[in-house]
């Protein structure tokens, strides 16, 4: 089963930490797709830790970093994080089994 998570919204963090845990633990491939201010979520340790856990289950929309955490150093992420665009966002909706946007 590919789980899918779409975060909008900074808030989520601790939430979407939580979900790709219980998802992961539940032997589920998952996916999440770090769009507007939930890009914020790269600055947050506890959904770093399953970004680190699980290397390239995180997308991110590249024009949101540069636009809310300009001088961000994506290189460091590289090795983790897939950094992209919206068309990312749209493959992992196309692929997943099951999605959910926060």
């Amino acid at each position: 089963m590919q789980f899918g998570l779409v975060i909008t919204d900074r808030r989520h963090a601790a939430r979407a930490a939580a979900l790709l845990a219980g998802a992961a633990a539940r032997g589920w491939d998952a996916r999440c797709f770090l769009t507007d201010s939930g890009v914020c979520l790269l600055e947050h340790e506890g959904f770093m830790a399953e970004a680190r856990a699980r290397p390239k289950s995180v997308a991110v929309c590249r024009h949101s970093v540069d636009e809310l955490l300009p001088g961000r150093d994506l290189a460091a992420l590289s090795e983790h994080v897939v950094m992209g665009s919206q068309f990312q966002g749209a493959k992992l909706a196309q692929s997943a089994h099951a999605l959910l946007v926060l």
